[in-house]
């Protein structure tokens, strides 16, 4: 663990958060759980976590950010934030990609052995899948990350526990806590550091065309 806390963001779904973290046992966390309130109170809620904190954002050792896939918007919009903060204060970004976070999160509350799935929504026909197994109280990818049709969903789900809003809208495990985006940046984050904002983009998984009108 370094010296300095990770400044960790979560902007990928419904959840508008941020947690300065310095070890699972020593974090301050505010997650705001309301539809379309990232670009009003990110960053009044990074700024108000520093505070509880009792730190500067100069003070932190990186930025982890939420890299998808997600929302569109809601990642742009925290992608948006974190390179100007870093850029202000000569920090390193650290993208995590935000199923393998969740994932992380969901391996401390499932038993050991156990597969489950997580699948969101894409649009009203396609849902990000991907299963997992926990092992050693970690996770596993047992099916990669991939995007599928929502009537897949049933019979590839079967026997096992689905998270996400792909099924039910208001699973409250669509999207990681900040917490755990700042803990897998901790554990396996070192490598994916980086100065290069301009090259630095999410994860989208899908392309996003854009569809002319017909009038």
């Amino acid at each position: 663990m370094s010296i300095k806390p990770i400044l960790a963001i979560e902007t990928s779904g419904n959840l508008c958060g941020a947690a300065v973290y310095f070890d699972h046992s020593k974090y301050f966390e505010i997650i705001v759980n309301f539809k379309n309130s990232h670009s009003r109170m990110l960053l009044d809620v990074i700024d108000k976590t520093l505070n509880y904190a009792g730190i500067q954002l100069k003070d932190v050792e990186c930025i982890a950010i939420s890299s998808g896939p997600g929302s569109f918007t809601g990642l742009r919009i925290g992608y948006s934030a974190v390179k100007g903060l870093a850029y202000g204060g000569l920090l390193q970004i650290c993208p995590i990609p935000t199923f393998e976070a969740l994932a992380l999160q969901l391996s401390k509350v499932l038993f050991e052995g156990a597969d489950f799935i997580i699948a969101n929504k894409v649009n009203v026909e396609e849902v990000y899948y991907a299963r997992f197994h926990i092992k050693s109280n970690n996770y596993i990818f047992a099916e990669n990350l991939q995007i599928i049709n929502i009537s897949e969903l049933p019979e590839k789900s079967k026997g096992f526990p689905v998270f996400g809003n792909a099924l039910n809208k208001d699973n409250e495990y669509s999207a990681p806590r900040p917490l755990y985006i700042a803990e897998w940046c901790n554990l396996y984050g070192a490598g994916y550091k980086t100065f290069n904002y301009d090259l630095l983009e999410p994860n989208y998984f899908k392309n996003f065309i854009v569809k002319e009108s017909n009038k």
